[in-house]
């Protein structure tokens, strides 16, 4: 009987379930194709592992020097390296004074890990693993040690590029997809941890995009498979054997394995290491802009309705933007096609497009959209620009209570004062009040107010009547272009909506 229900019960749900029509705008998404996971890593990594290589390389430690109270400099060494307590024991030593034996020249190693992407002996690894190297030794999984020389290496990205010559083609490795792999997908690392010789452990990807502030171009792979020191510059590979990530960096407060790692993915890899190959350093695009987040102030005070893109906050005179007419002010919302959804996704997608190639860049100007052609460049050396700031204040400042701004014109005893260059338009903070809308977002003495809401001011009138203008429109907030001591930033205050009262 109980049978019979079951069957009949079963028929019905069945039935309803056929019969059911949904609606069109109904989306009915297919489940994700889940790779099961593996019951060995065996096979694989017997694949793989010849073409993972161990990475040492030497320095030289000098001795110390003829003059009193000068030694011999503390040398680069990679993270990992297990001769760090050696090396500050031996400068000790040295610098005990001139009464202190004299120490011989001595040659210690560091170690790392590296792979293989060219039969014919081109090995990719870490920057840091052989950065101040004066020798650099690549051994292979059957022992065979081979000499490197350095092909070339990018400080940005943190990957170098080594040549080694074998009498006989070398086992290579290929790049993959590093952009088709998905929070969750199983990956395998290769390495020589802590120098004990190839070591294979896996584990998982823990997710993507990861900003760890380590460069311009962060966008890594973090995994929980375990990476230890000395896996600096070995590969991360998908269940297809392809290096979808160069392990670069963990996080861990004792300097063991705690399940965070990061890869730099192959994506970014390929492209850098191409161009060691070819140029012996990396040719990036090049917009000629500098650029800062969007926040939910600017874009309110910008009629945006969503905080995205990169603000442009400084457009280089001769730069590629300079030369397709954008402008301080502008929001890049778009870059060859591609969304910009925050700041530091158009560095990489400006830094990875083809040099001379013309590219459609939408932005957001005077409250609509509007696109510009724009030529890519090759991104110049970079060119540090400091201003110093003098904290005395000109006489009789204009005030605006409300914003907690002290405001006067930039005079030629202003100039002095602050030092200012020559160039310098707009008006120049004198003073910022505790706890006022200046004071939250760091302005300061000496800072200059080139732009009021993307116009340009010449005098503390000019910023009285434009922040006027913006309280009497209803707005929550009002955009400066300031100018201070680390460049050009656009800085959203807080207004007042009340009626019938003058700034200040």
């Amino acid at each position: 009987m109980r049978t019979e229900f079951a069957r009949t019960f079963r028929a019905a749900l069945l039935a309803a379930a056929t019969a059911l029509v949904l609606p069109a705008s109904v989306v009915v998404t297919p489940p994700a194709f889940a790779r099961p996971a593996p019951d060995s890593f065996a096979d694989l990594a017997a694949r793989l592992l010849p073409a993972v290589v161990n990475i040492s390389s030497s320095q030289t430690l000098t001795a110390q020097s003829d003059r009193p109270g000068v030694g011999p400099e503390m040398p680069q060494f990679p993270p990992g390296s297990p001769f760090e307590q050696l090396f500050r024991d031996f400068l000790e030593r040295n610098r005990r004074g001139h009464d202190a034996p004299q120490m011989p020249a001595r040659k210690m190693q560091s170690l790392g890990s590296g792979f293989i992407v060219d039969s014919n002996g081109l090995v990719v690894t870490n920057n840091h693993v052989i950065e101040g190297a004066d020798e650099i030794t690549v051994t292979l999984q059957d022992g065979t040690t081979l000499k490197a020389t350095l092909v070339g290496r990018d400080t940005k990205t943190d990957i170098a590029v080594l040549r080694v010559h074998a009498d006989k083609p070398l086992p290579a490795l290929k790049f993959g997809n590093s952009d088709a792999m998905r929070v969750g997908d199983w990956v395998m690392a290769i390495g020589n941890p802590f120098g004990l010789g190839g070591t294979v452990t896996a584990g998982i990807v823990s997710a993507r995009g990861r900003d760890i502030n380590q460069g311009p171009y962060d966008d890594f792979i973090q995994t929980d498979a375990p990476i230890n020191r000395g896996n600096s510059g070995g590969p991360l590979f998908n269940m297809d054997g392809e290096v979808i990530g160069i392990n670069t960096a963990i996080y861990s407060p004792s300097g063991g394995s705690i399940g965070i790692g990061f890869s730099i993915p192959a994506k970014l890899a390929t492209t850098v290491v191409s161009q060691l190959e070819n140029y012996g350093h990396a040719r990036r695009g090049w917009l000629g802009v500098k650029i800062q987040q969007v926040t939910p102030d600017i874009a309110e005070s910008l009629g945006l309705k969503e905080p995205s893109g990169a603000l442009v906050a400084g457009v280089e005179g001769d730069g590629p933007a300079a030369k397709a007419q954008m402008r301080n002010g502008d929001i890049v919302l778009k870059f060859d096609g591609q969304d910009v959804k925050e700041m530091r996704s158009l560095p990489r997608m400006v830094a990875e497009t083809a040099i001379n190639r013309q590219v459609p860049v939408m932005v957001w100007r005077d409250g609509h959209e509007q696109t510009l052609q724009v030529t890519v460049g090759e991104l110049p050396d970079d060119q540090q620009q400091v201003a110093a700031v003098d904290k005395t204040e000109p006489t009789k400042p204009l005030e605006l209570k409300s914003l907690g701004l002290q405001l006067a014109p930039i005079t030629p005893d202003a100039r002095d004062k602050f030092q200012l260059s020559q160039d310098q338009k707009g008006v120049v903070i004198t003073g910022v009040g505790d706890g006022t809308p200046a004071a939250d977002r760091g302005l300061k003495p000496g800072d200059v107010i080139v732009e009021v809401q993307q116009e340009e001011v010449a005098t503390p009138a000019d910023v009285q009547q434009r922040v006027e203008k913006v309280r009497k429109a209803g707005r929550a907030s009002v955009l400066f272009l300031v100018q201070g001591s680390d460049g050009l930033r656009w800085v959203p205050l807080t207004v007042k909506s009340d009626s019938g009262k003058q700034p200040g």
